[in-house]
């Protein structure tokens, strides 16, 4: 590549950040990362009408979680900012006025409701309204009037909007790095609003000038954006600049039936589509992956495979591997369907990469939480039951028992194993606990193991009652392990009350 790889994620703060657009943030950093460029953050915030309060800091927050780290933001000067459209408005307007100098835009003075009464007019012929070259020479605007009747509008302060002025018709050749050649036809398209009498820039004027000023080599954004290709590729060219390299990647689908993934598919399937728990101006709550007990190594995995395949049937990546192994070239054109039990998959497999001593007191917070206390040693509980948990909360749910006692005990499994003889069993199966030294797993089944074989009974016999007594139910793991974790004394108690209650 001959130019620096520059690369912008430039989300709108108008409310919590999809997972998609942290797909786009995570592209878009790989990408840069991987050819040595700069990552860069602008907040795209023009639309003050959807403006939301915090917003900015919830885009910042959750990159900072999944370890996307930007070179350049709001917070990051570098040369090229500001990194705020609203702080950049004042620039805007030179370059619209260049494209009405050179007539490649025009004034146009029609109101919103003369628009209106037009479409619906059209609508009742059957036909569509579009502002481009066959209409605009009937509307109110400085293509259709008199140069003085223009500059008096203006000069009275008219409210006014100032249009591109689309080519008529030419056969305009696209190209995108993930879906290829395109040909559009200049006459099929409208002549859109790049700038507002209120000095406001519409997003598509204030795009192009801040990718074009930040020198941006490669623009990698959402499908959504693909309509807008040819107008932003005519505006590069309306400037005389060059254009940067572009890059649509595919929308992410719902995980049953079509359309793309939403908040509504999250909560009525219960899984998170934002990065953040978000809590909006009415109170709703949107679920975060961050709160909902995944780790961020895990949603960066899942998000990279979402359009994106290595080329081999590799699926665990680190951020590192995925830096070196990205290329748009395998970006796939369809979307991608959104798997919730993937994403626990990834979860799972991220979750035992953990250190056993940094859950404890994640397990301690738990327990906390439910206003348990206890003497066990958290870091023997936790090797015992992490293979079956994805998240902390599933450590105490995989492992309750140990924390407290059961008080009832599983019918079906009671009648199984409590039989006539359980109890001398279970009496001399005590005697044995108490008289092996030292007190550990190993021990107690170099005990008991052969004890069961030297009395001729069924090795479920013992087992059963055994595990049922200090568990509950049929459930755990190894009992001798549980044993150990409890101590001779807990044990002893729980196999006399479970005893004394199933006998």
């Amino acid at each position: 590549m001959d130019l620096p790889v520059r690369v912008r994620f430039a989300p709108s703060p108008t409310g919590p950040l999809h997972i998609g657009g942290v797909r786009t943030a995570l592209f878009n950093y790989l990408f840069a990362k991987k050819h040595g460029g700069s990552f860069i953050l602008r907040i795209e915030d023009t639309d003050q009408n959807r403006y939301v309060a915090g917003a900015e800091d919830y885009i910042i927050e959750a990159l900072d979680w999944l370890n996307i780290p930007f070179d350049e933001s709001p917070s990051k000067e570098a040369g090229f900012g500001p990194y705020r459209q609203s702080e950049r408005k004042e620039m805007y307007r030179q370059y619209a006025t260049k494209l009405l100098d050179e007539g490649k835009a025009y004034y146009a003075f029609d109101t919103p409701d003369q628009l209106n009464q037009i479409r619906k007019e059209l609508e009742a012929e059957g036909k569509t309204f579009i502002y481009n070259w066959e209409s605009r020479g009937s509307l109110k605007n400085s293509l259709s009037m008199d140069t003085q009747e223009v500059t008096t509008l203006l000069e009275q302060g008219t409210p006014y909007v100032v249009r591109f002025k689309m080519p008529l018709t030419e056969d305009l050749q696209l190209s995108d790095q993930v879906r290829g050649k395109m040909s559009v036809n200049t006459k099929l398209l409208d002549d859109k609003i790049l700038f507002k009498s209120d000095g406001m820039p519409t997003y598509h004027l204030a795009n192009i000038v801040d990718d074009h000023l930040m020198q941006i080599s490669h623009v990698i954004r959402g499908e959504e954006w693909l309509p807008s290709l040819a107008l932003h590729v005519l505006l590069y060219e309306a400037f005389g600049w060059k254009s940067p390299e572009f890059a649509h990647l595919p929308l992410i689908m719902k995980p049953v039936g079509k359309g793309k993934l939403s908040k509504r598919d999250g909560d009525k399937m219960g899984f998170p589509v934002f990065p953040l728990d978000w809590i909006s101006e009415d109170g709703d709550l949107s679920s975060g992956y961050r709160e909902a007990g995944y780790l961020p190594e895990a949603v960066v995995n899942m998000l990279a495979l979402l359009g994106w395949n290595p080329g081999t049937e590799q699926e665990i990546f680190s951020l590192e591997e995925l830096t070196q192994e990205f290329k748009l070239e395998r970006v796939n054109k369809a979307g991608a369907k959104f798997d919730p039990e993937k994403t626990k998959w990834f979860q799972h497999h991220y979750f035992q990469l953990l250190d056993n001593e940094q859950l404890v007191a994640q397990l301690e917070n738990v327990l906390k939480d439910k206003g348990i206390t206890t003497d066990v040693e958290l870091s023997k509980v936790i090797p015992l039951v992490k293979g079956r948990a994805s998240f902390v909360d599933e450590l105490y749910d995989q492992g309750n028992f140990f924390f407290t006692p059961p008080k009832d005990f599983d019918e079906k499994a009671s009648k199984k194993a409590f039989k006539e003889d359980t109890q001398d069993i279970m009496n001399s199966v005590v005697e044995l606990i108490n008289t092996t030294e030292p007190f550990d797993a190993q021990n107690l089944s170099d005990v008991i193991k052969p004890w069961i074989g030297e009395q001729g009974i069924g090795f479920g016999k013992v087992m059963m009652p055994l595990r049922l007594s200090l568990v509950g139910a049929m459930k755990g793991p190894d009992v001798f392990d549980i044993a150990e974790v409890l101590g001779r004394e807990e044990t002893v108690r729980r196999i006399n009350f479970a005893v004394s209650t199933l006998s």
